[in-house]
């Protein structure tokens, strides 16, 4: 089953510590076939919404920073435990802050 996980943005700035061991992180994951891709995401993006025939354009940012979707990883896993476990291990890493995990459904 794959997961989507995403992360808020946070207000404490990252130190060596953190990328080393996001590294040795990711490096784990990527060995065990588990991620599938990661990535960070620009704070402001395009909405892009319709009502009826009309379709709106508008540039971002929408919402505070601290609310924000800053990163992802997409993960590929036996179960809805297992994508916990991983949002875990990771929040455990990168300290306070919250993430989401949700099912991705299709192929």
């Amino acid at each position: 089953m794959r997961y989507l996980m995403t992360t808020k943005a946070s207000d404490t700035a990252p130190d060596e510590n953190l990328y080393v061991e996001m590294a040795k992180f990711v490096e784990e994951l990527t060995a065990a076939g588990v991620l599938l891709a990661t990535g960070g995401l620009e704070p402001g993006g395009v909405r892009v919404s319709s009502s009826g025939e009309e379709i709106t354009v508008t540039d971002g940012p929408f919402a505070e920073a601290k609310e924000a979707v800053a990163g992802f990883a997409l993960i590929d896993v036996r179960s809805k435990e297992e994508a916990i476990e991983l949002a875990r291990r990771f929040r455990r890493i990168v300290g306070d802050g919250e993430s989401v995990v949700q099912q991705v459904f299709g192929s």
